[in-house]
C-alpha cells in the first residue's frame, strides 16, 4: 500500500487534488474530519478543549463552533499550540487505526490530506509528501470567494502556518496551482499515472 501525505497552505488548492485523486481511485483519509470526529461532543477530546477554552466555543447544542474557535486560535501562537496538543496525538491515532484497517482490506493507494503534516510531524506515516502551492494574491483571493474572509482573516491564518517554501523542503512533489482547474487536473492525472507503474 502507498500512502500518499498531501499538504499545502490555506486556499492552495489540496482539497481539489484529494478529490481529483478519489475520482481517481484513491482513499482519503481527511484529517479535518477526523478531527470533528474527534470533536464529538462528551469524548475525551471535547472535554479537554471546553475545559481549555470555556464554554462560550459551545452551540447551544453543545457542539464545539468551530468558527468560534478559530477566532481565538488563530493569531494567537499559544492558544493553537494548546490546541494542539490537545488534538494532534488522538487525531494521529485515530488517523494510525485507518491506515492499519486500510492496509488489512488490500487498499492500494491512500491520500492523507492533512494541512498540518508537517507541523505535527506526521510525515513517519506516509511514503511520500505532495505540497500544493498558490501564491498570496491567488490564495486571497479564493478565500474571499470561497469563504467569505475578510483580507485581515485570511491573512491570519495564512501567518498561522508554515510557508510553502518551507514546505517545499519536505516535498516529494509539488503542484503548482497557479492555473485552471483543467490545469490542475491534467497535473493530477499524470501523478497518478506515475503512481500506478510505482506500486
Amino acid at each position: 500500500m502507498k500512502i500518499i501525505g498531501l499538504t499545502g497552505g490555506i486556499g492552495s488548492g489540496k482539497s481539489t487534488v484529494s478529490r481529483f485523486l478519489d475520482e481517481l481511485g484513491a482513499v482519503i483519509i481527511d484529517a479535518d474530519k477526523v478531527g470533528h470526529e474527534a470533536y464529538k461532543p462528551d469524548t475525551e477530546v471535547w472535554r479537554e478543549v471546553v475545559a481549555s477554552f470555556g464554554r462560550q466555543i459551545l452551540t447551544p447544542s453543545g457542539d464545539i463552533d468551530r468558527k468560534k474557535l478559530g477566532e481565538i486560535v488563530f493569531g494567537n501562537s499559544e492558544s493553537l499550540s494548546r490546541l494542539n496538543q490537545i488534538m494532534h496525538p488522538r487525531m494521529y491515532d485515530m488517523v494510525k487505526t485507518q491506515l492499519e484497517e486500510y492496509r488489512r482490506q488490500g487498499v492500494d493507494v491512500v491520500i492523507l490530506e492533512a494541512p498540518l503534516l508537517m507541523e505535527v510531524d506526521w510525515a513517519a506515516l506516509v511514503d511520500e509528501v505532495w505540497v500544493t502551492i498558490a501564491p498570496q494574491s491567488t490564495v486571497l483571493r479564493r478565500l474571499k470567494e470561497y469563504s467569505g474572509l475578510s483580507e485581515q482573516q485570511s491573512l491570519a491564518r495564512i501567518r498561522s502556518q508554515l510557508s510553502s517554501a518551507e514546505r517545499e523542503k519536505h516535498a516529494d512533489v509539488v503542484i503548482n496551482n497557479d492555473g485552471d482547474l483543467n490545469e490542475l487536473k491534467s497535473k493530477v492525472d499524470k501523478l497518478w499515472q506515475a503512481l500506478a507503474l510505482d506500486t
